[in-house]
């Protein structure tokens, strides 16, 4: 599994393949979804994005190179309204470890 051995590139290939399958094999995205995957997809650091959620509109995750977050945000957010006329949203985040139990 590419998450495990830290393969961030393979990562992002399989969400980039994970993105065109839902768009194409199971026609579960839309239009204003697309333009952002692929703004996404052009944008410096980006390592792979895709559609999340159930579909149809929503949201895109993208894994971006730390050092590269402000520019892809800036290039994803200018390339979306120019394509789609809207203004998105865009927030930067980090993952964390997950949950756990403290006792």
């Amino acid at each position: 599994m590419p998450w495990r051995k830290r393969d961030a590139a393979t990562f992002g290939r399989l969400m980039d393949a994970s993105h065109r399958s839902l768009r194409d094999d199971y026609e579960v995205s839309c239009a204003e979804l697309d333009a952002m995957v692929e703004a996404a997809w052009r944008a410096p650091g980006v390592v792979g994005a895709r559609m999340t959620g159930g579909g149809f509109g929503g949201c895109a995750v993208a894994l971006v190179e730390q050092e590269q977050a402000n520019a892809f945000s800036r290039q994803v957010s200018i390339e979306y309204q120019r394509v789609t006329g809207l203004e998105p949203s865009l927030y930067v985040c980090t993952a964390e470890a997950g949950v756990d139990i403290i006792y």
